[in-house]
């Protein structure tokens, strides 16, 4: 690998695409995931500074976009999974991570105003990840 970084290497998010379901969400302007542990502190004697055990995971995400159709007021709050590609060719490789078990957690019902594109904002929990495919310098 070069010791300088090459721009183009940088991975651009308009590359990104998102299947629900196995169904490509062209709607989508933003989605986003994050795995949060849950760490509990320990404080020991003789010690310094708290040492910390992980505890159990959570994760968590929002998909943002256009309103298109009411797929998402229909799904409600079933269980569907989301498959999150990256892939601008200009990088090392693309990317691709599986969200498991994933379940809105709130629901845009309503939301619209006066000369302006009606937006949707879906915030989801996800049971378990699966990464399908890595970027790896050369």
């Amino acid at each position: 690998m070069n010791d300088v970084l090459e721009p183009g290497r940088i991975i651009h998010g308009r590359f990104g695409e998102v299947l629900v379901d196995g169904v490509k969400q062209t709607n989508l302007q933003e989605c986003t995931a994050d795995v949060e542990a849950d760490m509990k502190d320990l404080n020991l004697l003789g010690q310094d500074w708290t040492q910390y055990k992980a505890g159990t995971l959570k994760g968590s995400g929002t998909m943002k976009g256009y309103k298109v159709t009411s797929d998402l007021i229909k799904r409600g709050f079933k269980r569907f999974e989301i498959i999150v590609k990256l892939d601008d060719p200009e990088a090392y490789g693309y990317e691709s991570i599986r969200l498991k078990n994933c379940m809105a957690t709130k629901l845009n019902l309503i939301n619209l105003k006066a000369n302006d594109l009606v937006e949707e904002e879906t915030p989801f929990n996800f049971v378990g990840y699966e990464p399908l495919d890595y970027i790896e310098a050369d």
